[in-house]
């Protein structure tokens, strides 16, 4: 009786550790003063006018004979670039825009209206669980396609805490963007002007690097 009720302790013992690991969160920053996402919430930056003016000012440095061979943009920057000055893709009474660089992926997230999402029929039955606005947030990251374009390749979509399937994606950038489609982008990306010198986007460490052509840039 004595080893089963050792056991039993044992048992319940491991049990609560994996409890309490579950729901660290809730407690946790009862102990610390911290959550345990802080780290990560923090990171996210409100999209603005004037983060778009330093993202366009940095990104046509690139094209400068004398400018840098690369440049580091917030998430801010890059994201109130690419979604305000040049590729429109949020609605205009989307509001609260914020972006993220969270591993290796830009997170871009506002308050959209679902007419502007759902109106096409695209979400099923998932739009008759959601209110007229939602927040609506968008996971992904660049690639050159050519000189002068790269693409926004979006690897996750939510909506409130819904997540889309990967199926899903496609039919849904598509509705999002109403611009032209050039050719050779993915069906899962979002076309986006950029100077003909941009060589590469890497997404690390809370930034979005840019490096330009060194050899035969073109104009």
């Amino acid at each position: 009786m004595g080893c089963l009720a050792r056991l039993g302790c044992l048992i319940l013992l491991v049990f609560l550790a994996v409890a309490g690991w579950l729901t660290r969160d809730r407690w946790l920053p009862r102990l610390t003063g911290h959550g345990v996402t802080a780290s990560t919430a923090s990171v996210w930056q409100p999209l603005s006018p004037a983060a778009g003016a330093r993202g366009k000012r940095a990104v046509e440095s690139l094209s400068q004979p004398s400018g840098p061979v690369f440049t580091n943009l917030s998430a801010s920057e890059v994201a109130s670039y690419v979604f305000q000055t040049l590729a429109h893709t949020l609605p205009e009474s989307a509001d609260s825009a914020e972006a993220a660089v969270i591993g290796d992926a830009l997170y871009v997230r506002a308050v959209v209206p679902m007419r502007e999402i759902a109106g096409s029929g695209v979400l099923g039955p998932l739009a008759g669980l959601l209110n007229d606005r939602e927040r609506l947030q968008l996971g992904g990251s660049f690639h050159v396609i050519r000189p002068g374009l790269s693409e926004f390749q979006v690897r996750e979509i939510k909506l409130r805490d819904f997540t889309v399937p990967s199926g899903a994606i496609p039919r849904l950038v598509r509705q999002i963007s109403r611009r032209d489609r050039p050719p050779g982008v993915a069906p899962d990306a979002l076309p986006v002007s950029t100077p003909r010198s941009l060589a590469d986007v890497r997404i690390a460490n809370g930034h979005v690097t840019l490096y330009k052509t060194t050899t035969g840039a073109a104009p």
